[in-house]
């Protein structure tokens, strides 16, 4: 009888896709179901952006682009890099991929060899440890919690390194905390690092356009980061274009033909209409994405004003992205009916069935008395699904 390779069964699922699944699946058997699990935004891709894409079309970039991506489109996102973050890369120093996470794993699996040591900062993006396990390497945890703003510190990440690190990775704003590091946070963590010269850094700034701070610092632009970082960004979360699949990675040339490399077995090049697209997103007008940027602030305010008034749970201000990742260690423990709740996953899956909203357990996200609240969507469906979770854990005891 056939069966998959012992390959997939070690590649663990994501939680956020899981439970996304779960609570389509109940909403489809006909039960009331709001959503605050996905992470995307509930905005549509900015009409510019779409003309963009029908004009390329019609100018015929239907065809094969290469690999490392449409040389314009590499360009553009040079004169971004350059103009936003003070950083100078070449073309060839940039690969165009299938979205962030593509770009990800494609530098995870160029840099870790078998039994190599990756730091990453708890709470963490949940397909960062099974990318490092699909590479032969071994994750390093370095925790924080709701009084350290979840984000630990230098000296933290400090103890956490032994000759086998090999790469530092994190994001930032972050998910799924929406914790921002600041300059002098990365300017530490630099300082430790320039220490220990045989450690890569990636930096996945995908959410750097949703930062309600009015600055994002990528740490390559601090001194002796850039020829040792790879930075992550793409198009889908600060420019609502999730389903074009566009994301990118510029690094050092060693990395970036590397990546090539990997990504021409795997994919070749990205979709060419989405680059011509992309164009117009990194050069257009950014109204749209700042009114974008703007409702999710005053959701997460929202969102912040109505958690409080849940007993026992405890907050982080979130200061990016368009998530918050409360502590409910106060219900954990408790029953009803003769149902006890004890971990973060149960109280998800109760919260799913009896109150019909669907989150995402901490777990997933190295911080097992956590869940993650999605607030891309309406005031509306905030207000009445956090008076859900309000209702439905009012009945644990």
């Amino acid at each position: 009888m056939f069966e998959p390779s012992k390959r997939i069964g070690e590649i663990t699922e994501s939680e956020t896709l899981a439970m996304t699944k779960r609570a389509r699946e109940l909403k489809e058997s006909g039960k009331d179901i709001i959503s605050l699990s996905i992470g995307e935004p509930d905005f549509d891709t900015p009409a510019h952006i779409c003309d963009a894409a029908y004009q390329a079309m019609k100018d015929g970039h239907t065809h094969y682009p290469p690999v490392l991506g449409l040389l314009a489109f590499r360009e553009a996102i040079c004169k971004k890099l350059h103009d936003e973050n003070g950083l100078h890369y070449t073309p060839d120093c940039v690969i165009v991929s299938n979205g962030a996470k593509h770009s990800i794993i494609n530098a995870v699996l160029s840099i870790i060899n078998p039994g190599d040591e990756v730091i990453v900062p708890a709470p963490y993006w949940v397909s960062y440890p099974t990318m490092v396990d699909y590479a032969g390497g071994k994750c390093v945890y370095v925790d924080s919690s709701i009084e350290s703003g979840l984000k630990p510190s230098a000296e933290d990440i400090r103890k956490a390194i032994t000759p086998k690190t090999k790469l530092f990775i994190f994001s930032s704003p972050t998910n799924p905390s929406g914790a921002v590091w600041t300059k002098e946070e990365l300017e530490a963590i630099a300082a430790v690092l320039r220490e220990y010269p045989n450690i890569f850094v990636i930096s996945d700034e995908i959410y750097e356009r949703i930062n309600y701070t009015g600055t994002h610092t990528s740490i390559a632009s601090l001194p002796g980061m850039f020829e040792r970082t790879a930075v992550v960004n793409g198009l889908a979360k600060g420019f609502a274009m999730t389903g074009w699949r566009i994301g990118y990675l510029a690094g050092p040339k060693w990395l970036v033909n590397a990546c090539e490399k990997m990504q021409g077995l795997f994919t070749s090049g990205a979709n060419s209409i989405s680059q011509m697209a992309g164009i117009a997103a990194l050069q257009g007008d950014e109204t749209p994405l700042i009114a974008m940027r703007e409702r999710f602030k005053v959701r997460r305010d929202l969102t912040l004003n109505l958690l409080s008034e849940i007993p026992g749970m405890k907050v982080s201000k979130p200061d990016g992205a368009f998530y918050v990742f409360p502590d409910i260690s106060y219900y954990l423990g408790k029953s009803i009916g003769g149902r006890q709740i004890n971990t973060a996953e149960e109280l998800c899956i109760y919260l799913l069935e009896e109150g019909g909203v669907a989150t995402v357990s901490g777990t997933a996200f190295g911080m097992p008395n956590c869940i993650r609240i999605s607030y891309a969507t309406d005031d509306a469906n905030i207000t009445l699904a956090i008076g859900r979770l309000k209702t439905a854990l009012a009945l644990l005891s």
